[in-house]
This record gives structure tokens, C-alpha cells and sequence, in this order.
């Protein structure tokens, strides 16, 4: 018999339950990611910008963390347990066929999104289901029109991470300047300058979790210095680099 755990998501029993945190890639949504958090002390946990939507999964109920331009401190529960689905930036708006900037900074419950019987019965079978995970990646799977992506969405990605003037991308699309930054509040929350500063200051953090020097990682991202990184990652976190790999 296959391992059920083979997928890398626990069932939704007590004796398997994830003890902190884990994810694995999505199986339906492309470029997506399915995470299970477990709260395991009281100490609140710092969510860090990074240019994607949730959807959470707590207590029966369906949750859509909007894309954020500050870090949130959520208060933990011993106890609790947490399944979600990290949407692609540019993709969570178009498969929960809402408009980024409206959830920026915001917490949303699904009920407030979606047609009320539609979202309990998502949330209800979700809560039902032996891996919630793959629950959530049906349900928003089986929501998504196939033409709900905009094609501009992916073009202002890459470009955000390639650290691209915006006047050059939006003469690569034939677009004006304007138009180029109203279509990616639209599927980010935000324009592609803050996009590529959120997700440059990821990289800079995922760097430094790997091991490399926090003046190689200002480097290798494109920052001025490792003091320019430093107040970078103030503003967008509220915390130093340093506390960041502490609390992790």
C-alpha cells in the first residue's frame, strides 16, 4: 500500500498532525504551494510581505489573506493547525475572481468574496476532508474560468524579478505606463515597483537563510549595500535580517 503521506500533506487526524510547518507544490495549481502550520508556543508568528494571496483553512472556515506591503504579526494558539494554498503572484486574484487591491493588507473571510452557500459548502468540505489540502486546491481549481488570467500578469513577474524599469516592460507590451500599473494592482495588490521591492527583499531574506552573507546577499540582489538591504528589510518587515533568521 502507497504511504498516505507520500504527498508531504498529514491527514486531518490527531496522530498526524504537523508539528510546525511544511509544504509541498501544489498538484492542480501551477506554481502554487500547499502549506500546513501547527502552532506549537504562544509566541505570535511574523508573516513577511512577498507578493502572493492565501487561502486559509482554520476552524472550519476559509480565509483569504490579501497580498501586503507591511509584515502581520498573527497571534498564535497552541494547538491550532492551519492549511493553505500560497497562490503564484498574479494568479490568486484571477482564481478567487476577485481584485487584488481590494484585499491589500487585509484578512477577508471567503463568505465576504463568494456567494454565501457556495463559500460554507467550499469551507464544509474542506473541514470534511481527509487531506484539506487537496481540498483547497479542488475547490479553487474547479472555480477558475480557463480565460480568468491576465496574460500581462506573468510579463510584469518576470520583470519584477529581473529588476526591469517599468517604461521598459511597458514598451515591450505596447502598453502605456499607467495602464501597465492599473493591470498589476489588479492581479498583485500592488504596481511593479513594489512588487519588485517585495520580492527582492525575499530573495535577499531566502538567501540569508541559506547561508550567504548579508552584504553577499546585497550584492547578489541588487541593493547598493548591506545597509541599504538592512533598511529594506526594516520597512518591509519591521524587523532586521538578523531577528528574521532568529525567529524563523
Amino acid at each position: 500500500m502507497a504511504d498516505p503521506r507520500a504527498d508531504g500533506e498529514p491527514a486531518a487526524h490527531p496522530a498526524t498532525r504537523p508539528t510546525a510547518y511544511r509544504e509541498r507544490p501544489s498538484h492542480r495549481l501551477p506554481g502554487a504551494v500547499v502549506w500546513t502550520r501547527a502552532d506549537v508556543s504562544a509566541d505570535p508568528v511574523r508573516v513577511v510581505p512577498d507578493g502572493c494571496m492565501d487561502l486559509i483553512a482554520v476552524d472550519g472556515r476559509l480565509i483569504v489573506a490579501g497580498p501586503d506591503t507591511r509584515a502581520h504579526l498573527v497571534e498564535a494558539v497552541p494547538g491550532a493547525v492551519y492549511t493553505g494554498v500560497r497562490f503564484l503572484p498574479g494568479t490568486g486574484a484571477a482564481l478567487l475572481g476577485v481584485r487584488a487591491h481590494d484585499l491589500r493588507d487585509r484578512r477577508v473571510p471567503l463568505e465576504d468574496l463568494w456567494p454565501g452557500r457556495r463559500a460554507r459548502l467550499a469551507a464544509r468540505r474542506v473541514a470534511e476532508a481527509p487531506r484539506p489540502g487537496r481540498a483547497l486546491e479542488e475547490v479553487v481549481g474547479g472555480a477558475v474560468a480557463a480565460d480568468a488570467y491576465d496574460p500581462v500578469a506573468a510579463a510584469v513577474l518576470l520583470s519584477a524579478r529581473q529588476g526591469e524599469p517599468v517604461s521598459v516592460l511597458a514598451a515591450r507590451l505596447g502598453l502605456g505606463e499607467r495602464q501597465v500599473h492599473r493591470r498589476s494592482l489588479h492581479a498583485f495588490g500592488y504596481g511593479p515597483k513594489t512588487l519588485a521591492r517585495v520580492l527582492r527583499a525575499n530573495r535577499a531574506l531566502e538567501l540569508a537563510r541559506a547561508g550567504v552573507r548579508f552584504a553577499d546577499a546585497a550584492v547578489t540582489c541588487g541593493y547598493a549595500d548591506q545597509a541599504h538591504l538592512a533598511r529594506e528589510m526594516r520597512r518591509l518587515t519591521g524587523a532586521t535580517l538578523g531577528a528574521l533568521l532568529r525567529e524563523r
